[in-house]
């Protein structure tokens, strides 16, 4: 077949490489595990086959994230935000309204993320051996331990020494014919550099979207291989428990990668539940009741002591330029004002390593006025009623602000977990229980100069 044109789409400053193939009625997105490369993923024959069963049912969107493939090659790796922001770019760029979004691997977790945080955007969520968190926890026992997984990636950095070597990684993924075998090896060894591919193990390492998946709200499928060798078919089983309403396949013998000898059953399961999706009309957006967020809440220190001090005037002066710095902030990282009273503002985020930036610029901006302000950010599922959101994660980010000593910008551990491979830097605070939220909390301290 003739390969697809390849296009760009900008997000910030950075070009996304992105392919339409197909045009069935409905979108489907494929976010991409590991790393990819969107025109020699056609050299491989099983994997060209099944992205064209895809495309048959479809209009498939497929794209390289940011430092891989044909995207632009940046510093570092991306954040789980960063790429929901390229995700929202390609569609923006292709006319994508709504779309279903198939997360394979290590693009699951973002997939999750952003079928959370974009309800309005995500017609239905497949994921195919996907996982919510990378390393192994006392309650996540499928994960991999600190070993192990420095030696996957020493194994991992192996496909861009010898061709033997590259095979060898090659064959631990899937079933591959003899005809795949030549064009995968090319395929793993030119998606990625090496510096690329150890910065973004490096960062996954961190990954924790556990959280998350009970904001799920749109209809999921998870398919998983029950010879999985890279993720355990207990982790499949765990998560679908978590999200609700999702439904799980098991491929009896599947291995990891859903190409190659795995293939035709997971596309005839995928065409399945998306044309079933399709046939109930979720695809017509329906008005958005729930949302993941990240909420931030400010207040100044001691007001009442500077207002008595300074007087009416001069403190309605000090506030006006206060509430100015804090709507400079919100506006430079994507914040929605919610509300504001007196000395306190109330906002709202779609992503939580901005919303912890942005919190940090308004501690340190205000001191040049002579103020002080307590920060707290909490992420969860919040209620949309009349247009602002509400619930118990709001109430969750106000107790997590009280906690907040003067100066401070204090997080719960929610909020800690997703912004993995953003640089921010926390220090712990220790469990704490807050009034009214039921349980203990685990805070944490933002390390100011590790977020501006």
């Amino acid at each position: 077949m003739q390969l697809p044109e390849t296009y760009y789409a900008r997000s910030g400053d950075v070009s996304i490489a992105y392919q339409v193939v197909g045009d069935g009625p409905f979108d489907l997105v494929y976010v991409p595990g590991f790393v990819s490369h969107v025109e020699l993923r056609w050299r491989v024959p099983s994997f060209a086959e099944h992205l064209v069963e895809l495309a048959s049912f479809s209009r498939l969107i497929l794209f390289d994230k940011r430092g891989t493939g044909m995207s632009d090659r940046v510093a570092g790796a991306p954040t789980l935000e960063t790429r929901m922001d390229d995700l929202r770019a390609v569609m923006d760029a292709v006319g994508s309204r709504r779309a279903a979004v198939f997360g394979i691997s290590e693009g699951a977790p973002m997939s999750l993320l952003f079928a959370a945080t974009y309800p309005e955007r995500t017609a239905a969520l497949v994921l195919r051996s996907g996982f919510p968190r990378t390393m192994w926890a006392p309650d996540y026992p499928w994960g991999r331990r600190d070993d192990e997984y420095w030696h996957d990636l020493e194994r991992q950095l192996r496909i861009f020494g010898t061709r033997s070597a590259a095979e060898e990684h090659a064959r631990t993924l899937a079933q591959w014919s003899e005809e795949d075998l030549p064009a995968i090896v090319d395929y793993f060894r030119w998606c990625a550099s090496p510096g690329a591919l150890e910065a973004l193990v490096s960062m996954n390492r961190d990954i924790d979207v556990r959280p998350v998946l009970p904001a799920i709200r749109v209809p999921t499928l998870i398919v998983h291989g029950t010879a999985d060798g890279i993720v355990p078919p207990d982790a499949a089983r765990w998560m679908a428990e978590r999200i609700p309403g999702a439904k799980l396949v098991e491929i009896p013998g599947g291995t990891h990668l859903h190409f190659a000898q795995d293939a035709q059953e997971v596309q005839a399961e995928v065409r399945r539940f998306l044309t079933e999706v399709w046939e109930t009309g979720a695809w017509e957006e329906a008005e958005q009741d729930r949302v993941l967020a990240t909420v931030l809440f400010s207040d100044i220190v001691g007001s009442s002591e500077r207002a008595a001090e300074l007087g009416d005037r001069r403190w309605r002066e000090l506030l006006e330029r206060h509430h100015g710095l804090v709507r400079r902030q919100l506006l430079r990282y994507r914040g929605q004002e919610v509300d504001s009273a007196g000395d306190g503002f109330f906002a709202a985020f779609d992503g939580p390593a901005r919303a912890v930036r942005c919190g940090c610029a308004i501690a340190d901006g205000v001191r040049d006025l002579g103020l002080d302000v307590r920060v707290g950010l909490h992420t969860g599922e919040c209620e949309i009623a009349n247009g602002k959101i509400a619930g118990i994660a709001v109430h969750t980010g106000a107790r997590v602000a009280g906690q907040a000593l003067p100066g401070e910008v204090l997080v719960s551990h929610t909020v800690k977990d997703l912004v993995a491979g953003s640089g921010i830097q926390f220090e712990a605070r220790g469990s704490q229980e807050l009034r009214g939220i039921p349980g203990e909390w685990q805070l944490y301290r933002v390390d100011p100069l590790s977020a501006l």
